[in-house]
């Protein structure tokens, strides 16, 4: 039997997170992006241990952190969910300064962490709220038209917030949280056609985020979402690299000002507040994402040698 795991478990605005916290296996140092390429091509396994059944569920996302030869970080952290590593997560890296508070090891103010996409800034307010300071996002394409089989055609915009997205207000979808299944399926077509029509991301990047926007009758919010993630799963956070990404076209499209807030609430209500201003020569935004986190549990996982079913069922459906 091998040494327990242990997890800290906590959600974002209704979106879940388990931070491996010990027991992370050796990634033999390098770059966190150097360590995520180790992670998915010799320990796929563990992953699926953590994130899915019969010790997780499809919508958890998992996180190790690992060492930073970073000058100006303590820590890294690799992302991942119920079918593979995630370049980056907004609701995640919220979780994990309220779990590191939690632990002790942080306290108010500011940290940086070395993501596979580059360092990450969050300032942790309070016992519970996190304002994360992006990567880098941008617009890469605007009003691209698809065609969706048994939809018809739409349009949306593709940008990078960390994950590459495919972001959508023509979409004749009723975004309430009793048309899961429903806006599901047609988010799963979207993907499939993207992919079907050539339509990628940067240097050739596939569109694994499809985000669905409407209007919505909550005061406290500028509009409401839907987001799925590879994996087939929904976020059920507002989506912090989805927002990172939407007030890019948010920005570049004079919708907002540099500095103006934008308040993004999920499917189920819970609630992100987002800004952005431009790099120097305008570019790309930095964004900045403020949402709360809870702590749901700490525990100890154990993998039993005799148990078929220690490493998890694994998922052969992806959105890639």
């Amino acid at each position: 039997m091998s040494e327990p795991i242990r997890v800290i478990d906590s959600h974002t605005g209704g979106e879940p997170t388990r931070i491996v916290v010990s027991g992370v296996p050796d990634l033999r140092g390098g770059s966190v992006l150097d360590q995520m390429h180790v992670f998915n091509g010799e320990l796929d396994h563990f992953r699926s241990a953590i994130v899915n059944e019969p010790r997780g569920w499809d919508a958890m996302v998992g996180a190790l952190l690992v060492p930073s030869e970073h000058p100006d970080c303590d820590y890294g952290v690799i992302f991942f969910n119920n079918v593979g590593s995630l370049w980056m997560c907004g609701h995640g890296t919220i979780g994990l300064g309220v779990t590191l508070k939690y632990l002790g090891v942080a306290g108010l103010g500011t940290q940086k962490v070395e993501s596979p996409v580059g360092v990450i800034e969050f300032e942790l307010l309070d016992d519970h709220t996190v304002e994360l300071t992006n990567v880098p996002s941008y617009r890469y394409r605007k009003d691209v038209e698809i065609n969706v089989p048994g939809y018809g055609l739409a349009h949306g915009d593709i940008a990078w917030g960390g994950n590459w997205f495919f972001l959508m207000k023509d979409h004749r979808q009723q975004l309430e949280l009793g048309n899961v299944r429903q806006l599901t399926e047609y988010c799963t077509s979207v993907v499939h056609s993207l992919s079907a029509q050539g339509i990628v991301g940067e240097d050739g990047k596939p569109i694994d985020h499809v985000e669905l926007f409407s209007q919505t009758d909550n005061p406290s919010a500028d509009a409401r979402n839907f987001v799925l993630c590879p994996g087939l799963q929904y976020d059920r956070s507002p989506c912090g690299t989805g927002t990172s990404a939407k007030v890019a076209c948010l920005l570049a499209d004079e919708v907002i000002a540099p500095g103006e807030v934008w308040r993004q609430e999920s499917i189920v209500g819970s609630i992100f507040e987002a800004s952005a201003v431009w790099n120097e020569d305008q570019s790309r935004c930095i964004p900045t994402i403020r949402g709360t986190a809870y702590i749901t549990a700490d525990a100890q996982m154990i993998l039993q040698d005799n148990d078929n079913l220690r490493f998890g069922i694994g998922k052969s459906e992806s959105l890639q």
